[in-house]
């Protein structure tokens, strides 16, 4: 793997220390909220506006990357990502909030599609996987460094609003000073929801409701941890516990799928994912910490693949010319899902109570796992379903990777053709 990942070494330096802001800003932001005793509804529109912002992002950085480059696009979104947390910091109101969350989720969003862009150009067939194995791991790992920064200030100082900010700005200087050529101009993709749906609806409405439901879990687990404990540094360790579940039942589940029917195991986790929910739902408040943090770590062993195997299913039924659509259409519904879902879960949190977050993920994986199930149970396939290699897109919450890793074996196809 050393070898594989030597070529962009420089790069990968870049996503750890962007990442680490990344993570930190994602805890700080609804930590912060609700010590200002924002509401679960306005943390919600906040987490939904960053969301919106990626969304639109995912959709317009090729244009933005064709008229200017990849090498000035970056330099431009770094500097906007960077003043962003500062002015958090400085203007504490709902409505700046809102439409700085939207800025950076468009900034990160492009970024994502450069560095990407950039390591499929630096990588080969033979070590792709190893390549992105390696930045899905920096990607974990980083997240979770971030969050834990949350100990070191007082989130109600602008300390680490800085801290984010310097962060940002630090990751901009070994991409820019990298010797790797920068990759070639990125292909528009139109985005076809109907084929989509023929293609794999498992595939399709089960990243809508990872969307619908991670989305919520970001924006609202520290609101979430608030309310279970005064004590700050619980949410830090809460989605700590999360992010290093994910990561930990990403690879098993990825290997029981390439072996068996995917739909059945995206049925069987997101069920699971019920009943996960629904404990944290019921015994949150009256648990110890190290047992909420256990149910934490196995919720997001189950929760978070969701969309990697729906990306997966998705491929398998595929055509070669559809990768991209289908890719992009994938991580939409996903950007749509987690839009939205953070305005219906903070609507059961006001209703209910905080603990209401994981009434509402429960509600969503259910209803996936009804679905696929009943679906695997009517359809009967046209022909033999043929594996692709199950590709980690655990990092989906906050990548473009899957697109763009797609459009580059497609671009390949074409010229060899």
């Amino acid at each position: 793997m050393i070898r594989a990942i030597t070529p962009v070494a420089t790069l990968l330096l870049g996503v750890a220390i962007l990442l680490t802001g990344q993570g930190l800003q994602g805890v700080l932001l609804p930590v912060r909220a609700t010590l200002e005793n924002f509401s679960p509804m306005a943390v919600g529109f906040i987490g939904a506006t960053y969301f919106l912002g990626f969304t639109f992002g995912c959709w317009k950085g090729p244009e933005l990357i064709r008229r200017a480059g990849h090498v000035r696009v970056f330099a431009a979104m770094t500097a906007l990502a960077s003043a962003s947390p500062l002015l958090h910091g400085f203007w504490v109101n709902l409505w700046s909030w809102g439409v700085l969350r939207l800025v950076t989720g468009f900034c990160f969003a492009v970024l994502y599609v450069v560095i990407e862009s950039w390591l499929n150009e630096r990588s080969t067939n033979e070590n792709r996987g190893q390549v992105f194995s390696a930045y899905i791991l920096i990607n974990m790992t980083v997240l979770a460094v971030g969050q834990q920064m949350l100990l070191l200030k007082d989130p109600q100082q602008l300390d680490l609003f800085a801290l984010i900010s310097v962060l940002v700005s630090l990751a901009a200087v070994p991409v820019l000073m990298s010797r790797s050529e920068s990759p070639r101009q990125i292909e528009e993709t139109r985005v076809d929801f109907r084929r989509l749906y023929r293609t794999s609806p498992a595939g399709m409405l089960g990243s809508l409701a990872s969307g619908l439901a991670n989305g919520s879990f970001w924006a609202l687990a520290p609101v979430f941890t608030v309310a279970y404990s005064s004590d700050v540094s619980l949410s830090a360790w809460f989605m700590t516990a999360c992010v290093l579940g994910g990561a930990a039942g990403q690879f098993p589940l990825g290997w029981l799928s390439d072996r068996i029917d995917r739909r059945g195991v995206l049925a069987s986790i997101a069920l699971g994912s019920v009943v996960l929910g629904v404990l944290m739902w019921l015994l949150a408040t009256h648990m110890a910490v190290p047992g909420l943090l256990a149910l934490a770590f196995l919720w997001g062993a189950l929760a978070f693949p969701i969309y990697s195997i729906s990306a997966a299913h998705a491929n398998d039924r595929a055509e070669p010319e559809t990768y991209v659509m289908v890719s992009s259409g994938l991580l939409l519904m996903y950007g749509l899902g987690a839009i939205v879902g953070p305005f219906i879960a903070s609507a059961f949190m006001t209703v209910a109570n905080a603990g209401a977050l994981f009434l509402y993920t429960a509600i969503v994986h259910a209803l996936l796992g009804l679905y696929v199930w009943l679906r695997s149970l009517r359809r009967v396939p046209s022909g033999p379903e043929h594996h692709t290699e199950f590709n980690d897109a655990l990092t989906a919450v906050i990548t473009a990777s899957q697109v763009y890793e797609e459009e580059q074996q497609h671009s390949g196809k074409d010229k060899k053709t």
